[in-house]
């Protein structure tokens, strides 16, 4: 029996709603000179969940990334990693993976197109559903990745930094 019997639009207000309850803010105490961001997701991640972050690129950016880990590290540190976003603009790349028991798995690198451009805004969204983490780029269907960790809720972390400035994390 299948229970997706409320609205598309009923469940994107419960989506946002629901996560501005779990991620903390962006509050100034998360801002760092270099632009970097790390966020709580209370509670951890689950599926309808879907993370916000908003920015502009640098005018000579050279990479962002975004993490959802479980726990706010340093790269060198052995936590889980449910999904890394490495953004490459020299390659036009936006590569993905995941790091379980502090081992990398494959990357992920097929992408469809890519949006980010130099001292231009940007909108993703990552949007946890059962099976994977679906990106969108300003409304349009970026890529997925398929869920790697077996705990969700374990993913209490956002990180965001590069050669970006970020407007906007929710």
């Amino acid at each position: 029996m299948e229970a997706e019997s409320i609205s598309p639009q009923l469940a994107s207000r419960l989506e946002t709603s629901t996560l501005h309850h779990a991620l903390s803010g962006m509050e100034e105490k998360d801002k760092k000179e270099h632009g970097e961001y790390i966020g709580e997701i209370k509670g951890g991640l689950r599926p309808s969940m879907k993370l916000v972050v908003m920015g502009i690129i640098n005018k000579k950016p050279k990479s962002i990334e975004v993490t959802l880990s479980s726990k706010p590290q340093e790269e060198d540190a052995e936590g889980d990693v449910g999904l890394q976003l490495k953004v490459s603009f020299m390659d036009k790349a936006v590569q993905r993976n995941a790091r379980l028991a502090g081992k990398w798995g494959p990357a992920e690198n097929t992408l469809s197109f890519f949006p980010f451009a130099p001292g231009e805004s940007f909108k993703m969204e990552i949007v946890c559903e059962h099976q994977q983490f679906r990106i969108l780029v300003d409304g349009q269907p970026l890529c997925g990745f398929t869920h790697r960790l077996p705990q969700l809720a374990s993913l209490t972390a956002l990180r965001v930094f590069g050669d970006l400035q970020l407007t906007k994390v929710a």
